[in-house]
């Protein structure tokens, strides 16, 4: 598989692309305005506690309070998997006003504050740090036993017996040699001194550690062996990138290259309309069949249609062939789209429990390669799988855009009809109320021209049953929702 990464560069956007022969696969944002929370470390300061919810919020300097669940807290010791048997109660734990070393697990999102966790991680490019949580772990892409029972070795000598500290292996650590995982170590134990001596010395809600900025991110996080090359279009991003690399990634220098071309470099491949198509709810499919993506506070839905695919065989056939397109379509919307949470997918009815088995088995090979953590269930009786997908941002669509100002975010307005009828009530409340003479109604232009047009002779008689005269007025500004009743 042929991997790039092409990184776009702007004062106040930085944007980059991971293709996989061409195709977008996932697209990273972060504006200067709104740069990213996840890993960053404060010394936040508890605000309040939340028994009934085993939960406190934080202060940490944000415009919202953030949240940490007392499963977050860090309790005795905890091992390389950070978890914990039992939590005792959040009133136990932490009290208001308290000082805590606190780092963000998810971004804020929509209504909700930044979640929390005292268990503090800090990643390099080969291993995690465990800040006091004892213990090795290896990412489960390093399959080989040879090569797990090597690292391990190798990390357990570094660490020696008495360290309070744990790591995890990533998955770029696979055939390293141990000077490497060494200078990896000692970086992340001096980042980690650094960090606890601010945290010393700081007041409350003060920022101790950020993470790096999305184009370094992108070469410690996602430049796998796969990634044939990087490609800048600023020269002075380029070379903070190089610098970067020499200094901790020289095997990504050969890799790494300036793009100087006047074509703007996201036009290389289409990935300008990728990106613009990712905003949209359908999704068509090579076959001619299609899949709707809504996404909705609690979960996003994806519905998948045969639409314009009649197939050459059986009934069943057709939609097993259109299943198994969706499942490949899905995984890469998943990434591309950045969406988390709960995803349920509306997969087409099929009879052949072999088919379900297939459908399911394309839908778990494509998410194996998704760097979030997921997971499916099976596809129930009614033909609906479950997938849970890791959310730590917002999604592309919440980053790129904003809730509908007319419809108030609900995807749909009212018909002019309906507004018409809501009038003619208002106008029967008014007249009741109040001693007028006449009635004016502002309203957009649509629904005026319905209501002298198609409703005329309805009112015609509201105005003979209220006794006064009524005009219609059609104000530009108004969507087809507004309408005012002035009374004269």
């Amino acid at each position: 598989m042929s991997q790039e990464i092409l990184v776009n560069l702007t004062p106040r956007e930085t944007r980059a692309a991971v293709l996989d022969n061409g195709s977008l696969q996932e697209i990273h944002i972060e504006r200067s305005r709104r740069r990213g929370l996840v890993g960053n470390i404060y010394l936040g300061e508890v605000a309040r506690v939340l028994p009934g919810m085993q939960a406190a919020f934080i202060e940490v300097g944000l415009d919202r309070t953030a949240f940490l669940h007392a499963s977050d807290l860090t309790v005795g010791q905890t091992d390389v998997a950070g978890t914990v048997p039992e939590t005792p109660p959040i009133q136990q734990l932490v009290r208001e006003q308290q000082s805590l070393l606190v780092q963000v697990l998810k971004d804020p999102i929509g209504s909700k504050g930044a979640r929390l966790t005292t268990r503090l991680s800090i990643p390099s490019r080969y291993m995690v740090l465990l800040v006091n949580a004892p213990g090795i772990g290896l990412s489960a892409r390093i399959e080989a036993p040879e090569e797990r029972s090597r690292l391990h070795g190798m990390v357990e000598t570094l660490m020696g017996p008495d360290c309070p500290h744990g790591c995890i292996l990533r998955t770029a650590a696979e055939g390293v040699d141990a000077g490497a995982l060494a200078r990896d170590w000692e970086f992340l134990q001096k980042l980690w001194a650094a960090i606890r001596r601010r945290g010393e010395e700081a007041q409350p809600a003060t920022r101790l550690h950020d993470d790096l900025p999305l184009m370094l991110r992108i070469l410690r996080d996602l430049a796998s062996d796969d990634v044939e090359r990087i490609r800048v279009d600023s020269r002075e991003g380029h070379e903070r990138m190089r610098t970067f690399c020499e200094a901790f990634l020289p095997e990504l220098l050969p890799r790494l290259e300036h793009y100087p071309g006047e074509r703007p470099i996201f036009d290389l491949y289409g990935t300008e309309d990728e990106i613009q198509r990712a905003l949209q709810r359908r999704v068509a499919l090579k076959s001619g069949g299609y899949l709707i993506i809504d996404q909705t506070e609690a979960m996003t839905t994806i519905d998948v249609n045969t639409g314009g695919y009649v197939g050459h065989r059986t009934l069943e056939e057709t939609l097993f062939k259109t299943n198994l397109e969706a499942a490949q379509s899905i995984v890469r919307q998943l990434r591309l789209r950045n969406l988390g949470g709960m995803i349920i997918v509306d997969f087409i009815d099929m009879e052949d429990p072999d088919h379900h088995r297939q459908v399911l088995r394309a839908l778990e090979k494509g998410l194996a390669r998704d760097h979030a953590r997921t997971q499916i269930s099976g596809i129930s009786a009614l033909g609906l799988v479950e997938i849970t997908r890791k959310r730590t941002r917002e999604s592309l669509q919440h980053v790129l855009c904003r809730e509908c100002p007319t419809c108030g975010g609900r995807g749909y307005l009212k018909s002019a009809e309906t507004v018409v009828h809501e009038i003619a009530r208002e106008i029967i409340r008014a007249s009741r109320q109040f001693e007028v003479t006449q009635l004016l109604v502002l309203a957009a232009q649509e629904v005026v021209d319905r209501a002298i047009d198609e409703e005329s002779d309805s009112f015609a008689e509201l105005e003979t049953f209220v006794g006064r005269p009524i005009q219609f007025q059609a104000e530009p500004l108004y969507n087809i929702e507004q309408f005012d009743v002035v009374l004269m």
